[in-house]
């Protein structure tokens, strides 16, 4: 171990780290003089990693839970020889810049995940440890490994203090995800003070008892860690947290304090700090030139670590080259030419049923497909019956069960699919996506194609009442930028939402689907199929001038239909709208075309108004709810709401 490259190492992050958010004048100090010596020794020396090459499929991955800390891996970045440029630290918190205020995926060469919103890395690293477990299933043969790399996080108090790392690390430790590898930064500070306020737990006791192996050690023994890490390693049966025991904003005049936390340490501060590390105060984004050199021999040897792997990989394929095309399946998934079941006008069943139809024909098309639900794998309709269940015991299996752990299921999947080669999808309740939405919101900023099953959608869930009918969560789920959410109105327009969810490759999709049954009607428009990808297209055509257009979505279609049947005297055309927003983005011409220029557009959707100002005439148009549901039947509960055919037929003789 090169002590004195480390050394410079952990010295250069502090040095840049105090410069470049003193320069921003924000950021958050604490974390990045607080473990700067975890990161020189986890890039430096414990890392299978390769800065020439941060897309390496067998790399380790490491996640920067405590995203506030983002110059700690910054800093690394640069000094390592990723694409992060010194201009780009000195940019940092800036517009434009390469460096945000919080890691973004996508946005810095070498950053895993978009995090910040705390607890939610190490879900996601529950996610990449758990992909990683299901490659190596699939791929690895007794001749070669392919697949074999370990996940590492740093998580602060705030991480743990966040309910969904409770979620996701009890679920790790119930799979046995032996190659994850946590470190917890034990500086007990929070922003408030001291966590002895509010954060008294035993956290060794806790982890314990989610079956995890928990190491303790100080932070500024470097080569301490790697023993520990080593130790972390040799247990394949449990994952592991290291717990470090640190000073927050260490070699500063607040070291130790809450004020070191989130604000620059201030220009004289910044002077004493460099004085004390024996930094000259007049050179800022200063690295020491001993660090440069120390990567610059390593980095010759991570990309050697790559040259055998790519060597090895191609003498795998060479041996089975039926994985090998399987291996590029899973990277490039296309169900372009997916055969779905194919139903007829009359056929009864409720979108959850031919979702759950729809889904093994995707997940022999796509080997990638894996996921499950939050324990309502009956009811959301996701079991993938001939593909096995992944256990600790059967890593080849693609029906994952989450547990009741919603928040924590939505991350993990994201985790699956940033990994690489799989893609995940999720499943709850509709009204529960209020506890997916954090996760939901993350996976948008990453531009994840994940998919998110949605079931029971609407007041016609009936007798669970109110806490289970969802009224304003579609408009809460269309208000994230990003995600496209499709609400089909029958058995075939759920195939058509299928397809256009896994057509997907830059955005999460939302499937919301009923638990009613709902008749498969006849389409007006005989290229649906084709229109439909407009957001929506005519049920009904009505007429070619009609009086009055029905805009309605999932199984208010159904509604909308049989209102029209019920009024005389007036020329009513049905619009299906299965992706609002989608259609609130095409050209007017082609909306006003769908919608036959009528005089009077009416919408009808069990949900609240929210969005739908933008395509009915007027507030007195809108036929949605304005409160929350009631228990009963789900018929008794439309009648006491006046949400039927019969009322809205009434509406539409007005």
């Amino acid at each position: 171990m090169n002590m004195k490259g480390l050394e410079a190492t952990a010295l250069s992050i502090r040095s840049l780290s105090m410069d470049a958010i003193q320069k921003a004048k924000s950021g958050h100090p604490g974390l990045p003089l607080g473990c700067a010596e975890l990161a020189a020794v986890l890039y430096g020396e414990v890392m299978k990693h390769n800065p020439a090459d941060s897309s390496w499929v067998d790399r380790d991955r490491f996640l920067l839970s405590a995203g506030h800390g983002s110059m700690l891996l910054y800093s690394i970045l640069h000094i390592s020889g990723y694409k992060v440029t010194l201009d780009d630290v000195k940019s940092f918190r800036q517009i434009g810049s390469h460096c945000p205020g919080h890691p973004e995926f996508g946005d810095t060469d070498g950053v895993e995940c978009t995090s910040g919103p705390l607890g939610q890395g190490i879900a996601v690293a529950v996610g990449e440890a758990m992909a990683e477990t299901m490659l190596a299933a699939r791929f690895n043969t007794a001749d070669h490994k392919v697949v074999d790399h370990y996940t590492y996080a740093l998580v602060g108090e705030g991480c743990l203090m966040e309910g969904v790392s409770a979620e996701a690390s009890s679920l790790a430790g119930h799979l046995k995800l032996g190659k994850l590898i946590v470190f917890y930064d034990e500086n007990k500070i929070s922003i408030d003070g001291s966590t002895d306020i509010t954060f008294t737990e035993d956290i060794a006791g806790r982890y314990k008892a989610y079956g995890w192996q928990v190491l303790a050690g100080d932070m500024y023994d470097m080569a301490g860690i790697a023993k520990l890490v080593a130790e972390a390693k040799a247990e394949t049966d449990k994952p592991t947290l290291i717990m470090l025991k640190s000073v927050i904003g260490k070699g500063s005049p607040v070291a130790g304090t809450s004020t070191a936390h989130g604000a620059p340490l201030g220009d004289e501060n910044v002077v004493k700090t460099k004085k004390d590390l024996g930094l000259d105060p007049e050179k800022t984004f200063y690295v020491v030139p001993e660090a440069y050199d120390y990567f610059k021999a390593r980095g010759a040897e991570l990309a050697q670590a790559q040259a055998d792997w790519n060597k090895t990989f191609e003498a795998w394929s060479a041996a089975n080259p039926d994985l090998r095309k399987l291996w590029d399946d899973m990277h490039s998934w296309n169900v372009a030419d997916v055969e779905l079941p194919s139903y007829k006008v009359g056929d009864s069943l409720a979108t959850r049923a031919a979702s759950g139809k729809a889904l093994p024909v995707m997940a022999k098309a796509c080997p990638a497909l894996v996921g499950g639900s939050a324990d309502l794998e009956g009811p959301n309709s996701t079991a993938l019956k001939d593909y096995g269940v992944y256990t600790a015991d059967n890593r080849d299996g693609r029906t994952i069960r989450f547990g009741i752990r919603e928040f924590a299921m939505a991350a993990i999947s994201s985790g699956i699919t940033l990994h690489g080669g799989l893609r995940g999808f999720c499943a709850t309740f509709a009204v529960f996506a209020d506890y997916e939405r954090p996760a939901l919101r993350v996976a948008s900023l990453m531009k994840l194609p994940v998919i998110y099953i949605l079931t029971h959608d609407s007041i016609f869930v009936g007798e669970d009442g109110p806490t289970h009918q969802p009224i304003e969560t579609l408009a809460s789920l269309r208000g994230i930028p990003g995600v496209q959410v499709l609400r089909p109105a029958d058995a075939e327009e759920t195939n058509e939402a299928w397809k256009m969810a896994m057509e997907s490759k830059d955005h999460p999709v939302c499937l919301l689907l009923s638990r009613q049954n709902l008749t498969v009607f006849e389409k007006a428009d005989a290229d649906w199929k084709n229109t439909i990808k407009c957001g929506g297209y005519v049920a009904r055509k009505g007429d070619d001038t009609p009086d009055i257009t029905i805009v309605a979505t999932g199984s208010e279609v159904e509604m909308a239909l049989k209102a029209a049947d019920m009024v005389e005297g007036k020329r009513i055309r049905v619009v299906s709208i299965m992706d609002r927003e989608l259609f609130l983005s095409q050209p007017k011409a082609l909306r006003d075309t769908i919608l036959g220029n009528a005089p009077r557009v009416v919408v009808a959707e069990a949900g609240i108004k929210m969005g739908w100002e933008a395509v009915a005439t007027s507030q007195d148009d809108l036929f949605c709810l304005k409160g929350f549901g009631a228990s009963g039947p789900a018929a008794k509960v439309a009648e006491h709401f006046g949400f039927t055919a019969e009322k809205l037929a009434e509406e539409l003789k007005k």
